[in-house]
């Protein structure tokens, strides 16, 4: 029987990814620049201090470099705080969940704070008792350290705990770990759904279909 789940946030909970590809397009949009097509294809392999270096040499800008980070990272914490929308099905999962008295944690790499306001905005803080954080582990989820924690808080052990993820690194991750797992289909992954799907225990193109439901309580 499963006593605990473990979800992802950005392309699982959150239909979210789109910013960490659209971050520096948007953040020109706001100064009054016209980014250049597929932008993000070029910005994505970069880390942020390199791209915050193409744009302002592409682009000519007139501004420092920490300037130009901190007008992205403003620009990702708005879309959290104001934008990011719940993908079909959370609520009802999550309030099936709750009613069965499964705990729940959230595992993220993304900011905490920023998680957090968009649960609160969404009405989904409550169904949470901890977020836990890749910058608070100290480790990606190429290692399974962030999902060792959240099992120790949910007091029950791996092959007890269902994980929920988007990205297939992330869920080989957590099955290897010994987890079982749940592949949600993401269209920002859509590459990798082949892959996700022979790797993950149970596979969901969304989170509205209920039928898997109850073989979690067995």
């Amino acid at each position: 029987m499963i006593k605990g789940v473990i979800f992802d946030v950005d392309g699982t909970l959150l239909d979210s990814m789109e910013i960490w590809m659209d971050a520096g397009a948007r953040y020109l949009r706001r100064i009054g620049v016209e980014p250049e097509e597929k932008l993000s294809d070029i910005l994505y392999p970069m880390t942020m201090a390199e791209g915050a270096e193409y744009v302002k040499e592409h682009y000519r800008l007139a501004v420092a470099l920490d300037e130009i980070i901190k007008g992205v990272l403003d620009t990702v914490r708005d879309f959290y705080f104001y934008e990011a929308p719940v993908k079909p099905g959370v609520k009802d999962l999550l309030f099936w969940l709750e009613e069965r008295k499964i705990p729940m944690a959230a595992a993220t790499a993304s900011d905490k704070e920023h998680i957090k306001a968009a649960f609160e905005r969404l009405g989904l803080g409550g169904y949470f008792g901890r977020i836990f954080t890749c910058s608070e582990v100290g480790a990606g989820k190429r290692h399974p350290l962030i999902y060792e924690r959240a099992a120790e808080y949910l007091e029950a052990r791996p092959e007890e705990i269902l994980v929920f993820e988007d990205a297939l690194y992330a869920l080989t991750t957590a099955k290897n770990a010994g987890f079982h797992t749940v592949g949600v289909y993401d269209r920002f992954s859509e590459g990798e759904q082949e892959a996700i799907r022979r790797q993950a225990d149970i596979y969901l193109r969304d989170l509205t279909d209920l039928k898997w439901k109850e073989r979690i309580l067995l």
